[in-house]
């Protein structure tokens, strides 16, 4: 699969912050080990517009290498990499691809076609997917519409999972959108049109099926891993602040019944039983008259918080409204369908893809780490550039999201560079993302372990962190 020279245009935004979060943490602007401990590289990259004083000039962005950085020599670059690979941490059958991000090129292959289990890096396919299908800059919209009779309005779920229960904040891509807000807008166009006493009614008939997968493990809604999944919630249905704070058995009925208060603090007459949590679900009428409308960030906003963070609940949400974009039912099985068809679309191979579920999270799941490293190089070429969001939304080692407190001790000096989509389930660990070598190439890579031995976790993540660090420091061409 060949690049053109201008291959790495689309990623210039995601990679230059490499170095970008290595400015930050020297000045203390964000944590991580850089601030006495700088990584040291063969070539540094470009300096962020962020990391520069306000009135100096703004760095250009990471241009793209072209051929002037020398590809790895596959043998050597196997050689250094041998030693790692058979760590026994990661059990007795890892799989593992390097290529060059430029080309595609494949440097290492090591089981590359064999599915494996490959937990969170499931993600990757699935923010693919909802760039490739709804579009970056789509949203979710959340509306209130006119019942069927005079006395009733519909709160009519569109898919935002994110919802403030205040007001949104127009920056942010959790919370951008608020229910206060809907609720006062939802008032003021009831008075202006003299109603009297409503009933507040659900409709989140856009997903079908279970909101919880039988893939899923049996405590992994209780530990606030994920969610119920439904098309409306109030961030994503926590009851308490906190990443994995406990759900609510059912978000949508919760986000309804939140609304309904909120309207009755507005002024507005509300049914008595639907203030006290009482609200029914219904049907919209298609055509009915929308009283007020709130929009969701952008699919990329909401794609970078999702692989940043490994949102599960988020990932199964964009899943469904890819299936239900594409024209099928949304459910757990569509959503994995609509999220193959669409990587497919896009020019890869999903042959040995299977999702259940779209976060990770289904034990079902299988994919080869060659489906990872070829959508990762496509991600990087000018031919799809509405894939960027899916590189800038990717972990800095050391820095950020689920990689913030990895990159420590022997693996120190990859921190800043490596940018990377974690997975772990019990078992299970994965790697999968972007470096730039020391010579200046930037490299795509995926490693799987779906048999790591018991009590070897922490020892598969220290392995995988010390593949990435030597390809970061792999002078091998």
């Amino acid at each position: 699969m060949r690049r053109g020279a201008a291959g790495l245009a689309g990623a210039a935004t995601a990679l230059v912050l490499l170095a970008g979060y290595a400015g930050l943490d020297v000045a203390d602007a964000v944590p991580g080990p850089l601030t006495t401990t700088p990584p040291p590289t063969a070539e540094p990259l470009p300096t962020a517009p962020a990391a520069v004083a306000p009135d100096a000039a703004p760095a250009p962005v990471l241009a793209p290498p072209g051929t002037a950085a020398p590809v790895p020599d596959p043998a050597a670059l196997q050689a250094r990499l041998a030693p790692v690979l058979a760590d026994p941490a990661l059990g007795p059958a890892p799989s593992a691809v390097v290529a060059d991000a430029l080309t595609g090129e494949v440097l290492l292959s090591l089981a590359a076609d064999a599915p494996r289990t490959p937990a969170s890096v499931t993600k990757l396919l699935t923010a693919a997917a909802a760039l490739h299908v709804l579009g970056p800059g789509s949203r979710a919209a959340t509306t209130v519409v006119r019942g069927t009779s005079p006395d009733e309005v519909v709160l009519v779920a569109g898919g935002d999972v994110l919802l403030s229960a205040g007001a949104g904040e127009p920056g942010a891509a959790a919370g951008r959108a608020g229910l206060a807000d809907l609720a006062a807008a939802t008032a003021a166009a009831l008075r202006e049109a003299g109603a009297g006493t409503v009933a507040v009614r659900l409709d989140d008939a856009l997903f079908n099926g279970p909101a919880v997968s039988p893939g899923w493990g049996a405590g992994d809604v209780a530990a606030g891993y994920v969610a119920p999944i439904a098309p409306i919630a109030v961030d994503e249905g926590r009851l308490v602040p906190g990443r994995d704070a406990p759900r609510a058995a059912d978000p949508a009925l919760e986000a309804a019944r939140t609304f309904a208060r909120l309207l009755a603090e507005q002024g507005v007459a509300v049914a008595p039983a639907d203030v006290d949590g009482g609200v029914a679900r219904a049907a919209a009428d298609p055509g009915a008259p929308v009283l007020a409308r709130v929009e969701s960030a952008t699919t990329a906003a909401q794609v970078e918080l999702m692989l940043t963070e490994s949102d599960n609940t988020l990932a199964e949400v964009l899943g469904r409204r890819v299936a239900v974009a594409t024209g099928r039912p949304g459910t757990f099985e569509d959503a994995g369908a609509a999220v193959t068809a669409a990587v497919a679309d896009l020019g890869v191979d999903v042959t040995g893809v299977q999702l259940q579920g779209v976060s990770g999270l289904g034990r079902g799941t299988r994919l080869p780490a060659r489906v990872l490293t070829d959508l990762l190089a496509l991600a990087t070429s000018d031919e799809r550039p509405e894939l960027s969001a899916l590189l800038s939304g990717l972990p800095v080692a050391g820095v950020t999201g689920t990689l913030a407190e990895r990159y420590r001790g022997e693996s120190a000096a990859a921190a800043g560079v490596v940018r990377a989509k974690t997975g772990t389930l019990t078992g299970v660990s994965s790697l999968a993302g972007y470096v730039r070598d020391a010579d200046g190439r930037v490299l795509a890579f995926a490693v799987l372990s779906d048999a790591v031995p018991a009590g070897a976790s922490w020892g598969a993540r220290r392995a995988e962190d010390a593949l990435a660090a030597a390809l970061a420091a792999c002078g091998c061409s």
